[in-house]
């Protein structure tokens, strides 16, 4: 495969933005009484690879803020104790990820690498926002297995590309469904340098996932540098990562930064690695590896109400036999409706 480098990337995204910025941009309104649109797709072949994950997209909505009220309001006690004093967005996300081996030429199963699998999910939002941090919960509804579609998913991709089609999708994972708790945390700027033109900020983060499918802890920090900086939490993207909230209030007509990050997770749970819960019988050849981490760096433009982030990510192996990091991009776009 072509290699689709981090400044391709950079250029591309500055040829997307130029006919909108020279153009009069719509003006914001004072208050984000709208809300946010995201699809994110990310794929191994930014990174020049085509294996382990390989691909992922999902396409997701978040309000506008709204008071707390009734199970809002219990539910911003619950985390954050300022309960009607807190503001919520609701969302809910469709979204799919495709796993194969490195050698997807070979028919048959391959003992020391990543299985053949589908993941499609349904997720349901809410965004509790104080003064100083945001706190997210999620229920996530999955799919795993045939039902899922990764095989149709990926060879029509290839067959688009005209590249090699995979030979060996009967090997893939068994069915499961199974649902997912999904709990984020992100603070205000841990650190804000800067004067009103530009800045520099630092953002941690901290969450868990618990449920059949997934279950794991993580932290990480993002630094930024650029201007309106306070307007998001980083750019959208498809966990486990180091995702944004969803969302971004634009204060100006053109406004931009640059990202840098790292998470890391502990692994306690990957059923696509791992195998089921609830079948010991329902077990793989491959060792998953416990601690997992991330690092990611990127560009964000905003014109008027759209976004667009771009997102190279380099992921530590996630099972012991893996012979090398995963690498891939991730391109989202956001837009306020």
């Amino acid at each position: 495969m072509s290699r689709f480098s981090m400044p391709v990337l950079a250029s591309a995204s500055v040829l997307i933005a130029m006919p909108a910025i020279a153009q009069k941009a719509e003006t914001s309104p004072a208050k984000d009484n709208r809300g946010t649109f995201n699809f994110v797709l990310e794929n191994d072949w930014f990174g020049d690879q085509d294996r382990n994950y390989t691909n992922g997209f999902r396409l997701g909505y978040l309000s506008a803020p709204k008071d707390a009220q009734w199970v809002d309001s219990a539910l911003a006690n619950l985390f954050t104790k300022e309960g009607e004093e807190a503001t919520i967005r609701r969302g809910f996300a469709v979204g799919h990820s495709v796993f194969t081996p490195r050698d997807i030429s070979e028919t048959e199963f391959i003992p020391d690498q990543h299985p053949y699998a589908g993941y499609l999910y349904l997720e349901a939002t809410s965004l509790i926002e104080t003064e100083n941090a945001i706190d997210q919960v999620s229920i996530r509804l999955g799919q795993v297995g045939k039902s899922a579609g990764g095989e149709w998913l990926q060879e029509e991709f290839h067959s688009l590309i005209s590249d090699d089609l995979p030979l060996g999708w009967e090997n893939q994972v068994g069915e499961q469904f199974g649902a997912d708790l999904v709990y984020d945390r992100r603070y205000r700027a841990l650190a804000n340098f800067g004067n009103s033109d530009y800045g520099v900020d630092l953002v941690p983060n901290a969450g868990f996932t618990l449920g059949t499918l997934n279950t794991n802890a993580r932290a990480g920090l993002t630094a930024r540098f650029g201007n309106d900086l306070k307007n998001d939490y980083g750019p959208p993207r498809i966990r486990p990562s180091l995702a944004g909230a969803g969302y971004f209030e634009p204060d100006d007509d053109f406004s931009w930064y640059v990202f840098g990050g790292a998470e890391a997770r502990y692994v306690a749970h990957d059923y696509i690695l791992d195998g089921s819960l609830f079948d010991d019988t329902d077990t793989r050849s491959i060792h998953t590896e416990r601690l997992v981490h991330d690092l990611q760096a990127g560009l964000v433009l905003q014109w008027g109400r759209n976004q667009i982030s771009l997102t190279y990510v380099e992921r530590s192996k996630q099972f012991e036999e893996q012979t090398t990091p995963q690498r891939f991009g991730a391109i989202g776009w956001s837009v306020k409706l």
